[in-house]
């Protein structure tokens, strides 16, 4: 079941990459001469027209799927961190659809993060564990998980800039994490019948959590670079889906003596999404079309991860 739940996390990763280029195609493609409500509605009956934009958002519910796939197949602890390789896809996807192929800085970034995922999920051997956890065990995860994010939210509330990026982007990673092990929940309901899952709380509140973590992502973007946000949010989502898996499903990773090649793994992590954030290819006008328009004042530079 490894192998399988590693291609499945892949292509989930993969596949929501592409979505996210193939969204941010369609929105560069609508021009932006208006600004207010009435434009912004203008475009989005627009974008519903746009093949890319209709076909990223196919992908997207197929990402979700995949990744479902993966929970319902493996642990919580393999296919989270897997998942931070949406960052390099982005940027190889993007590279092609945009025509403008990332630089010496970029590629090293890249081998950064790919090392960094592979040390640190050999190292660690995730194991699997329980397919569903306890009522109790959830309750205690349940308030553990809101008092660290209101925590969060509470610290950063004063703070500005990088900092303020940081916490909030350490928010909705751990918001992410736990997004994540609710779905591994509820997928692991199906075992008694899609009646059952349909009616588990546990899908529910895998929406609710969802909708939380996307709404801090577009907080700590707001706040700063993504170069402050990224690194917290890709291993914060790493981390806390490891602890999530041990403290609800019983998965197990090593430790001992490959504690240290687990470090560097998770340094090597931090340094490239550090060094994607800050890559020369992914500023300036990477994800417009090669002598089209100019990308709006207000969107993002490069298609931003996170639909897990």
């Amino acid at each position: 079941m490894t192998a399988l739940t590693v291609v499945l996390a892949l292509l989930a990763a993969l596949s929501n990459a592409s979505a996210s280029v193939l969204q941010r195609q369609a929105a560069v493609e609508e021009s932006d001469d208006h600004t207010g409500v009435e434009n912004a509605v203008r475009r989005l009956g627009h974008l519903l027209r746009r093949p890319h934009w209709l076909a990223g958002t196919g992908l997207l519910v197929l990402s979700s799927v995949l990744q479902a796939w993966a929970l319902a197949v493996g642990s919580l602890s393999l296919v989270q961190p897997l998942l931070a390789a949406e960052l390099l896809f982005t940027l190889v996807v993007g590279s092609f659809v945009f025509r403008r192929p990332p630089d010496r800085r970029t590629w090293l970034a890249f081998a950064a993060l790919a090392v960094g995922l592979a040390v640190f999920l050999l190292s660690a051997s995730p194991q699997p564990g329980r397919s569903t956890a306890s009522p109790g065990a959830w309750l205690v995860v349940g308030v553990v998980m809101f008092c660290v994010v209101t925590l969060l939210v509470l610290i950063a509330r004063p703070t500005r800039g990088t900092a303020r990026a940081a916490l909030l982007g350490l928010a909705s990673a751990v918001s992410f994490a736990t997004t994540a092990a609710l779905l591994k929940e509820a997928v692991g309901m199906l075992e008694h019948g899609l009646p059952v899952m349909l009616a588990h709380w546990s899908l529910y509140a895998t929406a609710g959590a969802g909708f939380v973590a996307f709404l801090l992502l577009q907080a700590a973007f707001r706040a700063g670079s993504l170069a402050a946000s990224q690194p917290t949010l890709t291993l914060g989502d790493a981390i806390t889906s490891v602890a999530l898996g041990w403290a609800l499903f019983s998965e197990a990773i090593d430790l001992g003596l490959r504690v240290l090649p687990e470090l560097i793994g998770i340094a090597l992590i931090g340094a490239g999404s550090i060094g994607l954030a800050n890559a020369p290819s992914v500023k300036g006008g990477w994800d417009t079309e090669p002598g089209g328009r100019r990308q709006d004042e207000g969107g993002a530079h490069v298609p931003t991860p996170r639909g897990h």
